[in-house]
């Protein structure tokens, strides 16, 4: 496949870091850095759960940064029921040998990379768009500079999951979402090729990703696991994996956390992995398709604060700023993943 150069934004966070392990697993995704974001839990927190996770996929080498420690304009809030105290569910990990750089800015970081490589990079969101609002701030031309860009975020003709109608990423941070969507409206009136436009992954298509427990089943199968992992409903709730591959283990320890709390909003025992998908639409490995659309979002309204808005049909009279995902294959998506994941956990048992 082409390479893709990467800029990978997140708030580890379950999904996150699901989606973060299978890019290491994609040996034609080079990874530039990983910056942290607060959402999920703060963003030390995430900064922790970056550098050990990287370590255990064995990319360590890869610098990880943090940026902004809280939103643009409001008190940052975190979601431990959703993602556990530490934000990787039940899954631990020993503290990485080399902390999170506090020399280096991560916005400072994309700006420089992008001048300095312009059209080669691509930057994937799956975190409150705090950064990339800042990042756009200090330097108007990234929308050029950049080779594309994937956004997980947003909820359109789809039920919210933090609100009745704001996705969680948006509603942590919406003045900054409003900030990067505002900014792409100003580059397509000053004609942006549309190409350059964000993709947008909202909860339309992101929840049609809906993990069951014997995906880790056939995941310790691929990885070549002497005993197979199973996850059940009836499980102890916290039960922990006996796995002897470390990359399982720590996947089964973090999604069963997750399959808890789905459960318990009535949801079953499921997880959507949201990030996982966007992450297949920036390394180019999974297939979907769009709509152009104006993206803004709701800042004033008490009762819609967080709320994405994509106006399809051109009645706001702007330009489309956003290309918003609207079909995907999760079958496929799915047998991608325990395939690339399954190689990567056998490869590191093996030079274990």
């Amino acid at each position: 496949m082409n390479q893709v150069r990467l800029l990978l934004d997140c708030d580890t966070g379950i999904d996150d870091a699901l989606a973060l392990a299978y890019l290491s697993s994609c040996e034609h995704v080079q990874m530039e850095v990983v910056t942290s974001t607060p959402g999920n839990v703060d963003a030390r927190q995430v900064a922790s759960n970056n550098r050990a996770l990287l370590a255990l996929c064995g990319k360590s080498d890869i610098p990880v940064l943090i940026g902004a420690r809280e939103p643009l304009e409001i008190p940052l809030v975190t979601t431990p029921e959703t993602h556990g105290p530490q934000g990787v569910g039940y899954a631990t990990l020993p503290a990485p040998a080399t902390p999170a750089s506090m020399d280096l800015d991560a916005i400072d970081f994309w700006i420089e990379a992008a001048r300095r490589t312009p059209g080669e990079l691509t930057v994937l969101l799956t975190a409150p768009l705090t950064n990339f609002a800042l990042a756009l701030r200090r330097e108007p031309r990234l929308p050029w500079l950049l080779r594309k860009v994937v956004i997980m975020g947003g909820a359109f003709y789809y039920q919210g999951n933090t609100t009745p109608t704001a996705e969680w990423n948006t509603h942590v941070d919406p003045h900054a979402a409003k900030e990067v969507f505002a900014a792409y409206t100003a580059a397509a009136e000053q004609g942006l090729d549309s190409s350059k436009l964000p993709i947008v992954c909202s909860l339309d298509t992101t929840e049609r990703f809906e993990m069951q427990p014997d995906f880790l089943t056939k995941l310790s199968i691929e990885a070549g696991c002497a005993e197979p992992e199973i996850v059940q409903a009836s499980d102890s709730e916290g039960t922990l994996s006996k796995s002897s591959n470390p990359l399982v283990r720590y996947l089964s320890d973090a999604l069963r956390f997750y399959f808890e709390f789905h459960r318990q909003y009535d949801q079953g025992y499921i997880a959507h992995v949201h990030d996982f998908f966007a992450a297949g639409v920036a390394a180019g490995t999974l297939d979907y398709e769009t709509r152009p659309a104006t993206v803004d979002v709701e800042t004033d309204s008490p009762l819609l604060f967080g709320t994405t808005v994509a106006d399809f049909r051109g009645l706001w009279g702007k330009p489309a700023n956003a290309h918003v995902v609207v079909a995907n294959n999760p079958e496929a998506g799915f047998a991608e993943l325990v395939q690339r994941l399954g190689a990567l956990a056998r490869k590191l048992n093996e030079n274990s």
